[in-house]
């Protein structure tokens, strides 16, 4: 491990979403503890967030979103596959079952990661350098093939490919969510060919699921990397630089009704998890492992 020279992505997820939020990830970024954000342009805070990123030189990139809040396209809004009967997108779960059952119009779904493509220029004043999905809907069945041509379309080089080393043996992980992360995982490996073929690259390592709220300490951030480290000689043997992203969601607790992506935030994101996650990162010790590691921060415009 010693020879190897690790640049980690920490990206802290759904910028925009709240004020609160929004704090949240600039403190951890002025404190070292994130590298890389992911802008939630429906988000309720998108353009101050936006104007903060500006304001602090943070690196930023597009969580296009399909499942959570409204939709960015005017046309979208009112009447379309993406929507449920309240005129919200369908939710986590619901956007996987209305896909599954053949109820989501892809050409909507591609209108709609293009008007959030454009409302994120129109935002920050450039395309972003990596863009990934909300809840992970960017590695689904069909959509990912409309993502993918839409990454190519404006030249986004990057985007995160969901699979975890040794999320298998994560056994605090409850059995409703490791099902959740399995099906995550699935779905990642039948995306890796389209995603090459569009020639999307992403890091060499992903973590962030088994690290995610409570279940983020020191510890688990570290034998996370430490052991996505050692199974790596087998795939890249020559490479003595190695990249990993760290999704991470740091913030101050969302307080209703302030907040989300068009209805409101949700549990995760007024839970004391998120304060959780920004107290972990920012703590020295993490830091003080990352220099021990030869593990050095950066964002994707420096890969």
């Amino acid at each position: 491990l010693r020879m190897l020279q690790v640049k980690l992505i920490v990206t802290g997820d759904d910028f925009g979403y709240c004020p609160r939020r929004n704090q949240g990830i600039v403190d951890c970024f002025l404190a070292g503890a994130i590298s890389n954000v992911s802008l939630l342009v429906n988000g309720s805070a998108a353009a101050d967030a936006a104007k903060l990123a500006r304001r602090y030189n943070i690196p930023i990139g597009l969580h296009a979103n399909l499942s959570e809040g409204s939709p960015v396209c005017e046309v979208l809004k009112t009447n379309s596959s993406l929507l449920n009967q309240d005129g919200f997108f369908h939710g986590k779960m619901g956007f996987r079952t209305a896909l599954s059952k053949g109820l989501l119009n892809m050409s909507e779904v591609k209108q709609e990661l293009k008007a959030q493509v454009e409302l994120f220029l129109e935002l920050t004043g450039h395309l972003p350098p990596h863009m990934d999905g909300h809840q992970h809907v960017h590695v689904l069945p069909e959509v990912r093939h409309v993502f993918a041509e839409v990454l190519e379309e404006y030249g986004i080089k990057y985007t995160r490919v969901p699979i975890e080393p040794g999320l298998h043996n994560c056994d605090w992980i409850p059995p409703s969510l490791m099902d959740f992360y399995l099906g995550v995982e699935e779905d990642s490996f039948n995306t890796v060919d389209v995603f090459t073929k569009h020639g999307i690259r992403w890091p060499d390592i992903y973590i962030g699921l088994s690290t995610m709220g409570r279940n983020m300490s020191v510890s688990s951030i570290r034998s996370a990397i430490d052991s996505a480290l050692l199974q790596l000689p087998a795939t890249a043997p020559h490479s003595s630089t190695v990249t990993v992203e760290l999704m991470v969601h740091p913030g101050y607790p969302s307080v209703p009704p302030v907040g989300g992506c068009g209805e409101g935030p949700d549990d995760f994101s007024q839970s004391w998890e998120r304060l959780h996650e920004l107290q972990t990162l920012i703590k020295p010790e993490l830091q003080s492992h990352y220099k021990s590691r030869n593990i050095q921060l950066c964002s994707f415009k420096d890969l």
